[in-house]
C-alpha cells in the first residue's frame, strides 16, 4: 500500500502530512503560513489562490523529505464557514471571505427575524452568525449585488485546492453544514433559508459524502505537485471533523476539548429520533455516515493568553508561554480572588453576543502577572465548561474528554481544565490530529480501511489521563456560579460600550 496524503487548509497556513498506512506512522508534516487581508477592520479575507500556491509548496517539501511520491489517495478538511465565489470560467470573482469576517453581522439578526430562531435553528443545526456563508452571500446580495451577478459558484476553501487537483466541483456534508444554509436532517441545501437570504439556489455546489472519491489527480496538478497523475482524491471535510477523526472521535461516548487561537467542544452525536438542536450551539453533519456533531465555540481561548502575552510584554520571548504558565502553577484555584471573562472578540457559545467584551473582575492592587495568567486560563476553562454542559444536554454523559490544542501542551493549563470540568482529561499520543483525519478520509475513501471504526482502531492511542484534584474542583465548582453570573448583570453595560468606539 502507498501513502496517504492529509491536507489541512487552515485559516492561517496550509499543513500536509503524509502518512503510512501499513506502520500507522507519519513520515512527514510540512507547513505554509498565508496571510489575512484586513482591508477595513470589520473584513477577514483571503486571496484563493494563495491556499493552492501553499499546497504545492508543501506537498513537494514533504514528498522530498521522505523521497517517497508512491501517494495512494488524497484526503482533505480546512477552514470552515467562509468560501470563495467563482465565475464561468472557475475562477474568483472576488478575494475569499473567511469566518473571520464581521461585515454580515447585521444581516444575521434579518435572517433570524425572517425564519425565526427556532425554526432557523431546527433546519440548521445553527443560528447564522457573521462570517457564516449564508450571511455573508446575503450581505453580498444586499450591497455588492454586482459580485453575485458574476457568481456561478461558491465552494469551501478545500474544495478550492480540490478543484485545481480534479477540476471537479463539490462540497461535501460537514462542509456544506457549516454554512447555515443546509439542512441537517434532509442533508441537502434548505431551499427555505436560501429564499429568505435573497440567494440563487444555482450557485451552490453539489455535496457529496466525505469519504467519496470526488476526482482524480489531473496531468497538470500532478506536474505541480510532483505526483503522479490520476491519484484518488478524496472530497474531504471541515476540519473539526478531519480532527474528531483524528483523536478518534467517531462516536457518542467521547468528547473533545481544543484549546486553540480559539476554543472548540466536540460531541460526537448519534440521534435516534431526529436530530436535537440548540440555537446556542452548532449542531452539523460529520464526516462519518448517519453521525452529526455538537459543537460549542468559544471565540478567544489561546488569543486570550497571547493577548495577555503582548500586553505584559512578551511577545518577542520565546519562552514567554512557558513563563506564564509557571507563575500560574504558584498559585491557588482563584487567583486570589480575580475572574476573567474572555469575551475579547465578542463570543459564540452560549451567548451569540458580537458585542460581548472581556473583562477582569476582583482587579486589586496586589494583582500581578501571575495573578492575570492564571485567571485568563480559568476563564477561558469556565467558558469551555459552559459550551461543555450545552453540548452534553444533546448527547450523552462521558467519562473522560480528549484534549487538543496549544493550550493542551501546558501542564498547568491542563490541570485547569480537568479540574474545572470534574472529568479526567488525555490527549491522543499523535501530533497533528486534523491532518492524520484527513489521512484517515482517504484510506477509508479508497477502501484500505473497512470503516472509520477500523481506521481509528488501527491508528488512535492515547497517553495518560490527567486525574481531577478534588479539592481543586469544589473551589472550582463555587467559582464557576460566579462565573456564571457576570455576564448577564454586564451585558448592557457591554454593549453600550462596544458603541462608543
Amino acid at each position: 500500500m502507498g501513502l496517504l496524503l492529509g491536507i489541512d487548509i487552515g485559516t492561517s497556513s496550509v499543513k500536509a502530512l503524509l502518512f503510512d498506512p501499513d506502520t500507522s506512522h507519519t513520515l512527514a508534516v510540512a507547513g505554509q503560513e498565508y496571510p489575512i487581508h484586513k482591508p477595513t477592520p470589520d473584513r477577514a479575507e483571503q486571496d484563493a489562490e494563495d491556499w493552492w500556491r501553499a499546497t504545492v509548496i508543501v506537498i513537494r517539501r514533504v514528498v522530498a523529505s521522505v523521497q517517497r511520491n508512491d501517494v495512494s489517495a488524497i484526503g482533505f478538511c480546512g477552514q470552515m464557514h467562509g468560501g470563495v465565489l467563482l465565475d464561468a470560467n472557475r475562477r474568483p470573482v472576488h478575494p475569499a471571505i473567511i469566518w473571520a469576517d464581521q461585515r454580515s453581522g447585521e444581516v444575521c439578526k434579518t435572517l433570524i427575524e425572517t425564519i425565526g430562531a427556532e425554526r432557523f435553528a431546527s433546519i440548521a443545526g445553527t443560528l447564522p452568525a457573521a462570517g457564516f456563508m449564508i450571511a455573508t452571500l446575503s450581505w453580498l446580495a444586499q450591497n455588492e449585488p454586482h459580485t453575485l451577478d458574476k457568481t456561478q459558484q461558491f465552494i469551501l476553501p478545500k474544495d478550492y485546492v480540490r478543484l485545481h487537483m480534479t477540476e471537479q466541483i463539490a462540497t461535501d456534508v460537514s462542509d456544506a453544514a457549516a454554512t447555515a444554509a443546509f439542512d441537517i436532517s434532509q442533508k441537502q441545501w434548505s431551499t427555505e433559508l436560501i429564499q429568505a437570504a435573497g440567494l440563487p439556489e444555482a450557485i451552490f455546489p453539489p455535496v457529496l459524502a466525505s469519504s467519496a472519491i470526488a476526482g482524480y489527480l489531473t496531468t497538470k496538478a500532478a506536474d505541480e505537485l510532483g505526483l503522479a497523475a490520476d491519484i484518488p482524491v478524496i472530497v474531504g471535510c471541515a476540519d473539526q471533523p478531519a480532527q474528531a477523526i483524528g483523536s478518534g472521535l467517531i462516536a457518542p461516548g467521547l468528547a473533545s476539548v481544543t484549546t486553540g487561537s480559539g476554543g472548540q467542544v466536540n460531541v460526537p452525536l448519534q440521534p435516534t429520533n431526529g436530530v436535537p438542536t440548540d440555537a446556542r450551539l452548532h449542531v452539523f453533519n460529520h464526516a462519518v455516515p448517519g453521525m452529526y456533531y455538537v459543537l460549542g465555540a468559544i471565540l478567544s481561548a489561546g488569543l486570550a493568553l497571547r493577548w495577555l502575552r503582548n500586553l505584559v510584554g512578551l511577545q518577542n520571548v520565546p519562552e514567554a508561554y512557558t513563563i506564564l504558565s509557571a507563575e500560574a502553577a504558584t498559585l491557588a484555584p482563584g487567583a486570589d480572588g480575580l475572574i476573567f471573562l474572555p469575551y475579547l472578540s465578542g463570543e459564540r457559545t452560549p451567548h451569540m453576543d458580537t458585542f460581548a467584551r472581556g473583562c477582569f473582575v476582583g482587579l486589586s492592587y496586589h494583582h500581578g502577572r501571575a495573578h492575570l495568567a492564571r485567571a485568563v486560563m480559568e476563564g477561558v476553562a469556565f467558558a469551555l465548561r459552559q459550551a461543555l454542559e450545552i453540548s452534553l444536554s444533546l448527547s450523552r454523559p462521558v467519562g473522560s474528554i480528549i484534549a487538543a490544542g496549544g493550550g493542551a501542551e501546558s501542564e498547568v493549563w491542563l490541570q485547569i481544565q480537568t479540574d474545572i470540568f470534574g472529568l479526567p482529561l488525555k490527549k491522543s499520543l499523535l501530533s497533528e490530529q486534523t491532518c492524520i483525519g484527513a489521512a484517515l478520509l482517504a484510506g477509508v475513501g479508497i477502501g484500505y480501511y473497512r470503516d472509520f471504526e477500523d481506521a481509528c482502531s488501527r491508528v488512535i492511542r492515547y497517553g495518560t489521563p490527567t486525574e481531577v484534584n478534588t479539592a481543586h474542583q469544589a473551589r472550582y465548582n463555587a467559582l464557576y456560579e460566579q462565573y456564571l453570573t457576570l455576564y448577564p448583570q454586564l451585558r448592557k453595560n457591554m454593549f453600550e460600550l462596544a458603541h462608543q468606539r
